[in-house]
């Protein structure tokens, strides 16, 4: 394996883009390959063999692109998956999990940790026993919100928006109740409602991006495998769907801040 080989990054859809945005900043010298399966959109609901044989074909695509590691930016895969991917996959794979736990419960001052997520993420409880794992004396507060990612696959993510600020209000109300101090944005779409979410909780309250937790744990695992790039030359990211791209590029250049037009190629996931 080649350290100029580039890193595969999956999601259900659009909300791995946020974790794309933290890899081009935290290793700017490696190639990434996304792969967001648009048609298939969302797995939150779908039931743990469905969610297990997507992640594997999602896998195997990247695994066509030669890649050095594969990281499954998705709550749901990474909860549901991702022992499964750990034990067949031929290259180092991390999901989202185990990288924003550790940094949660190093930033916890009052031991109350809230963790939200698609209702398969939380029906897993994946965060929670992590949490628990890592320090047993941390309470965790569960919430589903599965408004949350429609909410931001169609661009109502302003935090003066008043439904933006009622869908909070109604998941988040619980979690302040309980006075948590920190609190796991457990879907990679949920950190563009990170200012919204912040409003209501409050500056005291702390938001752990699992795409920026997940971006440094990768740097780390290459750098132990001497797997990171040594070329610094930018490279141009791949991006390939399951559906139409022309939605996926409208909404994506919320996500990364670029103009996607061009960039974005689609594939039929199934054969693989």
């Amino acid at each position: 394996m080649s350290s100029s080989n580039a890193i595969g990054v999956f999601d259900s859809g659009l909300g791995g883009l946020s974790a794309v945005k933290e890899f081009l900043h935290v290793l700017p010298a490696e190639k990434i390959v996304y792969f967001g399966d648009t048609g298939r959109v969302p797995y939150g609901t779908r039931s743990r063999e469905t969610i297990c044989k997507y992640a594997l074909q999602d896998a195997d695509f990247l695994l066509g692109h030669h890649v050095k590691m594969i990281v499954a930016a998705c709550g749901t895969v990474s909860s549901v998956a991702g022992d499964l991917l750990r034990e067949k996959l031929p290259v180092p794979y991390t999901g989202v999990v185990n990288p924003t736990c550790f940094t949660a419960v190093q930033k916890t001052k009052n031991g109350k940790i809230g963790v939200i997520g698609t209702a398969a993420t939380v029906g897993s409880h994946s965060y929670k026993l992590r949490l628990q794992k890592l320090d047993p004396t941390v309470q965790v507060f569960e919430q589903a919100c599965p408004l949350f990612v429609p909410l931001v696959e169609n661009g109502i993510i302003r935090r003066d928006d008043q439904i933006t600020r009622l869908v909070v209000r109604r998941y988040m109300a619980e979690l302040k109740e309980n006075g948590v101090d920190t609190v796991i944005l457990g879907c990679t779409h949920f950190p563009l409602l990170r200012e919204a979410i912040s409003d209501y909780m409050g500056e005291d309250v702390t938001l752990v991006d699992s795409g920026f937790e997940t971006a440094n744990y990768a740097a780390k695992v290459l750098r132990e495998q001497n797997l990171l790039n040594t070329d610094t030359s930018a490279k141009m990211p791949s991006f390939f769907v399951s559906d139409t791209p022309e939605g996926f590029e409208n909404v994506a250049g919320l996500f990364l801040g670029r103009d996607m037009e061009h960039t974005v190629t689609q594939i039929d996931i199934e054969q693989f």
